[in-house]
């Protein structure tokens, strides 16, 4: 297929980022919007605007039907739905697929699967990819969740099988804990997915957040482009990314990815994908999987120097991979931190108009935003505004660089979580690599306590 016209149905710093891609590869790019966005930088810069609906979600970038009417008025050949939003919904990719589109994504199939995490796990379980101690699926009683607890010991985490960003998620320490997380769970599972199934997995006191890129083509090829390692997390939305991570090392990389490429390639999984694991103690157990683009991407692309949007691209167009794992090649490390518009303090929401701002520079600085000044930062929508990247030859190199780029960002006329990350980078344990999946809430509450 020649992809000649990609419309982005998203919006913000992912928006803009497809959009230099397809410049760069000599495509057309349509961009959608509600009202609140008419003068957003993806808007500006698109070959093509189409206004989808006001500023709710639900009416504009979650509008199925406004999204695919302003594919067919433009001629749009492709969708890439960024991520969030319609990234991970199956009826979309198979609507944009039955009106003759491509969809830059993996396959409704494997979107299904892999979005229903018990599903995703029992796929796994069948291809050799280690888990976490759990129930082997959907918990159908309280007294079949006692029974399982009791059987991997306590602590252990309720989970929803359709769940994300930590709704749906309960810790139970005890017995007396259970029936409490296992209500809780349920029902903010049901008001946040319309499903109130759950499950459960033995709780980790320590582990880290490791997640692995992957990419296949139709052919049967399947890549990885190594780990980023994700612990740094507030209630489980993440805060800071590195590639690759700093207690992992070159064989225990392709271990890792030895086996997840087998396994996709048994399952026959097409485009991008990232499978996201806990390790601890030098073992790794298989989490969830996310059919789609990450947010912090490009600490793994500065880390190989490949455009993993481009690589869906062509994916999507029906080409194949044009290398081998062996071509793949890691240098240096990569730094990522989250720039949201919210109190650096209380993460209270922050929008508004952007007054001056200044992007860092120089050698391995990378800024993925689409701020501008005089930018009003609409309430609406997700807080993130910047994505600042630095790379280095060595982690000591790159986090020196994250301290100086940091410094010399400026987002004026708005709160933002800029001064949380410097107190992050400039931490002993963070310089050391020493933290979990836990740390960092630690470090917020010794923040607010001093």
């Amino acid at each position: 297929m020649n992809i000649r016209k990609v419309l982005i149905a998203n919006r913000g710093e992912i928006a803009l980022r497809v959009h230099r891609a397809c410049q760069e590869m000599g495509i057309q790019t349509v961009a959608v919007h509600s009202t609140a966005d008419n003068t957003a930088m993806h808007v500006r810069l698109a070959d093509e605007s189409v206004c989808i609906g006001p500023p709710p979600a639900r009416e504009s970038y979650l509008n199925m039907a406004a999204i695919l009417s302003a594919a067919a008025i433009t001629g749009a050949d492709a969708i890439h739905p960024g991520y969030g939003f319609l990234s991970e919904n199956a009826s979309f990719a198979e609507m944009v697929e039955a009106h003759g589109l491509a969809f830059i994504g993996p396959t409704p199939d494997h979107i299904r699967m892999m979005g229903d995490k018990i599903a995703a796990k029992d796929a796994m379980r069948r291809l050799g990819v280690p888990l976490v101690p759990g129930s082997p699926g959907a918990l159908e009683t309280l007294e079949e969740a006692k029974a399982i607890a009791d059987e991997i010991k306590y602590p252990v985490l309720i989970k929803a099988a359709a769940g994300g960003g930590g709704r749906g998620m309960k810790v139970a320490r005890s017995a007396d804990e259970l029936e409490e997380a296992w209500r809780v769970a349920r029902t903010e599972a049901k008001a946040a997915f319309g499903d109130d199934s759950v499950y459960m997995e033995k709780y980790l006191d320590r582990p880290r957040h490791i997640e692995l890129q992957v990419l296949a083509d139709a052919h049967g090829n399947v890549v990885h482009f190594g780990e980023r390692d994700c612990s740094l997390q507030r209630r489980h939305q993440k805060l800071v990314e590195e590639a690759g991570s700093p207690v992992l090392t070159a064989a225990d990389r392709d271990a890792l990815g030895a086996n997840v490429t087998r396994a996709l390639k048994e399952l026959g999984y097409r485009n991008a994908g990232t499978l996201e694991f806990l390790w601890q103690d030098g073992q790794f157990a298989f989490i969830e999987m996310n059919t789609r683009l990450q947010v912090e991407h490009p600490v793994t692309e500065m880390v190989c120097g490949v455009d993993l949007v481009k690589e869906q691209i062509r994916v999507a167009a029906g080409q194949p991979l044009g290398y081998r794992q062996e071509d793949i090649r890691f240098s240096g490390h990569a730094i990522e931190c989250r720039i949201t518009a919210e109190d650096p303090e209380t993460f209270a929401p922050s929008p508004g108009r952007v007054d001056m701002y200044h992007a860092p520079g120089g050698l391995g600085v990378r800024v993925d935003s689409a701020l501008y000044s005089g930018y009003v930062v609409p309430p609406h929508y997700d807080s993130l505004v910047a994505k600042l990247v630095v790379h280095g030859a060595t982690r000591a190199e790159a986090i020196a660089r994250l301290r100086r780029s940091l410094a010399e960002m400026v987002v004026s006329g708005i709160r933002t979580t800029l001064p949380l990350h410097q107190h992050i980078v400039a931490d002993p344990e963070f310089q050391a690599g020493d933290y979990t999946i836990h740390w960092l809430e630690r470090f917020v509450s010794r923040m607010r306590e001093n």
